[in-house]
């Protein structure tokens, strides 16, 4: 088993924050769960640049930390959905500002982008 060779310092709450939402697609997942996306297969078609094994993985962190909860009927096909749980619900305000401050920032982001990508060639 790996250990860390440095302690995370979890008393700080942007680590918590981050150690909890800090995967590149989480924020899209629950994004997408909120909006009624919730099929493991679904949130792939709305997550396109993430493969499915990645919005598994993240998919299965942000359930052991209790931000959704999966929701599993049986029969053929298995019908598997997954749910914001109270704790997930929490970070929804926040999603919302981020998102806000992203759309007002987009323009200057996507030029600056623009001008690193050239730079690197």
């Amino acid at each position: 088993m790996y250990t860390k060779k440095i302690e995370e310092d979890l008393d700080c709450g942007i680590r918590v924050a981050a150690k909890m939402f800090g995967g590149k697609w989480k924020c899209c997942i629950l994004d997408a769960i909120n909006r009624g996306i919730n099929r493991p297969a679904d949130i792939g078609r709305y997550i396109t640049d993430a493969s499915a094994r990645v919005i598994e993985m993240q998919l299965a962190e942000l359930l052991f930390f209790g931000a959704i909860e999966k929701c599993a009927e049986e029969g053929f096909p298995k019908r598997t959905e997954y749910r914001l749980t109270s704790l997930g619900e929490s970070i929804l305000p926040i999603l919302e500002q981020m998102d806000r401050w992203g759309l007002t920032h987009s323009e200057f982001i996507k030029e600056r982008q623009r001008e690193l990508e050239s730079a690197e060639l």
